[in-house]
């Protein structure tokens, strides 16, 4: 049975906007455009490129030598200190780091490992006097190190690790130990071969008393032999699923005896006769200022899977715009892939959500450099700023993994290719998902802190507030459940398809529904969870797990809102008219693919009409036929090139091919020598038999 597939020609939907290419790219590229172009000058560059199919120990070597480019090429300095030779540049350092990513993940993650947490953790972990005498080793690559926070037992729920480093008065050492085997360090990057020294996270232990968490340097190989130091012992985790060429494994630490000195003391440390002292009193708030302080993995994998996304979108919709498959529309011509509806379905909405993502990481990168560079660094810029890196780093490293998998099966054979890109890139992206912070956990995270802004607005109200409130519930309960604002809804789009898409498209409209099941979500769980912190700890713990899962699809809502928030705000620097046009469509193909994405949840809870519920997916439909003439600007825009994509079929091979063969069977049927098919030989028997 042979499948019919439905074209749209891109002629017929062009409707005279044009985009300007040039200028949309500048918008892309943001603050730091600068630094961007320089970081994908050297991305581009064939020393720093993965080679697939090296040996384990090949790619390793391969990679650390490309660190020792990056540190030639200052490219590593921007986030270190002036007076180290750095730029305190936070945004563009993160800028600049993640668009590694294009040239081989397992460099910017294993260049993430040494500068972005082990030499991040010394300088925002430590005194001056640390930065002072580890930073320059770190920075130049003579002190290669490890960030050893993860254990066997404990990934995610650090609060929880068992490593204990215990101060010794006499001797005035810690002992850094692992209690057991759940406690050993893993899937520790550099551990296994080129680490010489680690920050370790570690139970601080003096007294008798537990003050939790806290960050200790500790030596563990000798620089010249590289064999582990008395009391460290090591595994190697060899070959994983992707980024091979990082050298992860294990630690574990019997008796490791380190200075007092060496604990990272900026917000607790241990005086000589074994006093604690912290700025911090709350043990709570001491722990979680810590872990903010090493935000900027989240922001950097953020990033990194953004242009991951945009890499993979290039490559597949120029294959698409390229590649014919059947002639259902022609006895001669096959129907280039892009024109089929069902493939801009597949290809054009991971496009939109791609830029929203790329927006939102922008003002996420711009918060991020206005915490750390002190221009805006209160409590609460920082509690936003761990919000919006948690929300947005499992919204989009997620997203780069379907926009990888999508993308793969969108080319068929070709995508499965290893020289085009996306099974490499989806392999070594894999983990994005889970490291610095499980997507899932982090939702939880960001989902705690709405119910703890939610329970703000009505603490300290009156009964007058509070009464009105309720009555405010009351109506909205009565308005959506027996289906007024359906009726609503009715009477104004009068049963025309025209006037509900005309409603759909509205910006407001649009703002007020994914804001609208934000709120309600929240609202919904906060209600369910009031009594729990009443009850006692089991019973209050089983009413969370009864709603976790709700609590974590509010904060996708949530995530997902501020994308939208994002792109829409764009287009406010957008001055070109045709670009704004495009891009605004572009916008609402986003909006509205999240509608439809959670319509069940619109219907149910009586937020939208049958008559809207039934528009949507026309309108949609036509959003991505006006769309596809600048499927190619729209990518174009990314501004990567053939250095950078190195895919076999986005270099225009396939259209080479395409017009061979058309141009051969253009010769054939000019030709007297053409076979006769079948077909036409069986049509004019049953004309003959008729006549």
């Amino acid at each position: 049975m042979t499948t019919v597939m439905t074209q749209v020609s891109p002629a017929a939907n062009h409707d005279g906007a044009n985009v300007d290419v040039a200028k949309l790219g500048e918008l892309l590229l943001g603050r730091w455009a600068e630094v961007r172009l320089k970081a994908r000058k050297l991305a581009g560059s064939p020393e720093l490129h993965k080679i697939e199919g090296l040996t384990n120990k090949e790619h390793r070597e391969r990679v650390f030598r490309q660190l020792g480019i990056l540190v030639e090429q200052n490219g590593v300095h921007r986030a270190f200190p002036t007076r180290l030779g750095g730029g305190n540049d936070h945004g563009g350092n993160v800028a600049g780091f993640e668009e590694l990513v294009i040239a081989d993940p397992s460099l910017q993650i294993k260049g993430g490992v040494q500068w972005g947490l082990f030499g991040s953790a010394v300088m925002h972990l430590g005194s001056e006097e640390h930065q002072d005498k580890w930073l320059p080793g770190i920075m130049n690559l003579e002190i290669p190190g490890c960030f050893a926070m993860t254990e066997i037992g404990h990934g995610s729920d650090v609060a929880s690790i068992a490593t204990t480093a215990t101060y010794d008065e006499a001797s005035q050492e810690f002992l850094i130990n692992t209690p057991f085997r759940a406690a050993w360090k893993e899937y520790i990057g550099n551990a296994a071969v080129d680490g010489v020294a680690a920050v370790v996270f570690a139970q601080l232990i003096t007294r008798g008393v537990n003050h939790g968490v806290h960050a200790f340097y500790v030596e563990l190989r000798d620089p010249d032999t590289k064999e582990f130091l008395p009391g460290v012992q090591g595994l190697d985790d060899n070959i994983k699923g992707g980024l091979n060429g990082i050298d992860n494994g294990r630690l574990a630490f019997a008796d490791v005896r380190i200075p007092r000195t060496n604990l990272l003391n900026r917000y607790g440390d241990v005086a000589v006769d074994g006093t604690y002292s912290s700025p911090i009193a709350s043990p709570g708030r001491r722990f979680f200022t810590m872990l903010g302080t090493l935000v900027q993995g989240r922001v950097s994998l953020n990033g990194a899977a953004v242009a991951a996304s945009k890499v993979a979108l290039k490559i597949a919709i120029q294959y698409a715009t390229e590649r014919r498959q059947f002639n259902a529309a022609s006895d001669t011509e096959e129907v280039v892939l892009m024109d089929y509806q069902r493939h801009q379905r597949r290809l054009l909405p991971l496009l939109a959500t791609t830029y929203a993502a790329a927006f939102a990481h922008e003002e996420l990168l711009v918060k991020f450099d206005g915490v750390f560079s002190g221009a805006h660094d209160t409590d609460e810029d920082r509690q936003d700023l761990e919000t919006l890196a948690a929300a947005y780093k499992s919204l989009t490293t997620w997203h780069a993994l379907d926009t990888l998998q999508e993308c793969r099966e969108a080319c068929g054979g070709s995508g499965f290719m290893i020289e085009n890109r996306f099974a490499s890139l989806h392999a070594d992206l894999d983990v994005y998902a889970t490291f610095e912070g499980d997507n899932t956990v982090l939702l939880q995270l960001v989902a705690k802190r709405l119910l703890a802004d939610y329970s703000k607005e009505f603490r300290n109200l009156d009964f007058g507030v509070l009464a009105r409130f309720v009555v405010g519930q009351a109506a909205d309960l009565t308005l959506n459940k027996t289906g007024l604002r359906n009726v609503a809804q009715a009477v104004a789009d009068s049963g025309s398809a025209q006037k509900s898409a005309k409603a759909l498209k509205d910006e407001d409209t649009q703002r007020q529904m994914l804001a609208d099941r934000v709120q309600t979500m929240v609202a919904e769980v906060a209600s369910a969870l009031k009594e729990a912190a009443k009850l006692p700890k089991e019973k209050g713990a089983e009413i969370f797990n009864e709603n976790q899962n709700a609590l974590i699809e509010a904060a996708r809502a949530h995530a997902e809102l501020l994308q939208w928030e994002a792109f829409t705000a764009a287009l406010g620097r957008v001055d070109d008219a045709g670009t704004k046009r495009v891009l605004t469509r572009v916008r609402d193909l986003f909006g509205l693919g999240l509608i439809e994405k959670h319509l069940d949840w619109y219907l149910m809870n009586g937020r939208i009409s049958m008559q809207r519920a039934r528009t949507l997916a026309p309108y949609i439909n036509r959003v991505l036929a006006k769309l596809r003439p600048h499927a190619l600007d729209l990518v174009d825009a990314f501004g990567y090139g053939p250095e950078h994509l190195r895919a076999t079929i986005a270099t225009g091979i396939e259209r080479e091919r395409q017009d061979e063969a058309r141009e051969y069977y253009r010769h054939l049927r000019a030709s007297s020598d053409a076979p006769i098919d079948e077909k036409i030989l069986i049509q004019r028997a049953k004309a003959a038999g008729r006549a």
